[in-house]
């Protein structure tokens, strides 16, 4: 299979800036996969598509403040990394600014010696390795010195951090946000356990690998970033019963989407901690996943891979037409995708 053949073209004034105010004031995309027919509405109108005896299954992860900015001990060069990974208590996996360089064992100065950081290793893919040495709590330290990182293609100043945070958003440990949460309020969540809905809560810390993009021609080639998650044993009870009773598991978000796939074994969920690399393109059966609200991804991205898998690839660059026509808003702060 192609990588191309997920292409589409999109303007970039559709690239949305800024959240919606209110969250729930989304536009939101109905996709129903079995008919193949799209509905459009606003998000806050997502608990009419909710039935009795469905599990909305989210992620709690909170995004860090882990862009940090430091000076190379003895020459005082500017440098800028990003925490990516937590591999053990004060080691983590980040990424260095493009352009800046470091050599095993050279350190990097923040906020005037509060943190260190000591180069260990040097990745295959580019990534580092480094050991942070400090007094205190890392987690105290990070907040005062550290910035929540927006993606890339986010050039505008966010006023208020916590618009980049779900309101469920509870573990620390991402590099960004699980944007398809962004769109909840608390008031809607109660609205939709009120319709006879059960809602679980899993974590998958997000890294900077969901997006990177696809470099090899055939899918197939693509080298899969691995994240880390934590199914409880509540949430797969939960999720588990409802598939023995024929209920829908709605999945908010790939990170959500991809953790209860990995954590699936003939057709139930395993309660657990792991690491996963699992990627789900077209051709793939989903065990666990019957439903996903997602927003609207990169061209060629393996998250619009994974939504295709489950809506089918031709329904869902169709989708992706009509948004562009009907100037929907993408990616982060976009609007939202349902599929059902």
């Amino acid at each position: 299979m192609r990588v191309k053949d997920f292409d589409y073209d999109l303007p970039a004034e559709l690239i949305a800036q800024h959240p919606v105010e209110p969250r729930d004031h989304s536009r939101l995309m109905v996709v129903n996969k079995e008919k193949g027919e799209l509905f459009h509405a606003l998000f806050k109108e997502i608990v009419d598509f909710f039935q009795p005896g469905d599990v909305l299954v989210v992620n709690k992860t909170k995004v860090i403040p882990a862009r940090l900015f430091g000076v190379k001990e003895g020459t005082g060069a500017k440098i800028e990394i990003l925490l990516l990974n937590r591999k053990e208590t004060d080691t983590w996996e980040v990424l260095v600014k493009p352009g800046k360089r470091l050599k095993i064992g050279q350190r990097v100065i923040f906020g005037e010696g509060r943190l260190i950081g000591e180069l260990l290793e040097i990745l295959p893919d580019g990534n580092r390795i480094i050991k942070f040495l400090y007094q205190g709590l890392f987690e105290n330290i990070l907040d005062q010195l550290g910035q929540v990182p927006l993606p890339p293609y986010i050039t505008e100043k966010l006023e208020n951090q916590e618009r980049y945070q779900t309101v469920y958003a509870k573990e620390s440990g991402s590099a960004a946000a699980p944007t398809a949460g962004l769109h909840f309020t608390e008031r809607l969540m109660d609205q939709i356990k009120a319709k006879g809905a059960d809602i679980q809560e899993i974590v998958l810390h997000v890294g900077l690998g969901t997006f990177r993009p696809v470099k090899a021609e055939n899918i197939e080639d693509h080298l899969m970033h691995t994240e880390y998650y934590q199914i409880g044993l509540q949430a797969a009870e939960t999720i588990n019963a409802a598939k023995a009773r024929g209920s829908r598991i709605i999945a908010v978000g790939t990170t959500v989407s991809r953790s209860l796939e990995a954590a699936a074994v003939n057709g139930k969920v395993e309660a657990g901690a792991s690491w996963t690399d699992i990627f789900i393109y077209p051709g793939y059966t989903f065990q666990i996943v019957d439903a996903l609200i997602t927003n609207f991804h990169f061209p060629r991205s393996t998250l619009l891979m994974l939504v295709s898998a489950l809506a089918g690839q031709e329904l869902m660059l169709k989708a992706y037409e009509t948004a562009v026509r009907e100037k929907y808003r993408f990616y982060s702060f976009g609007d939202a995708m349902f599929i059902c």
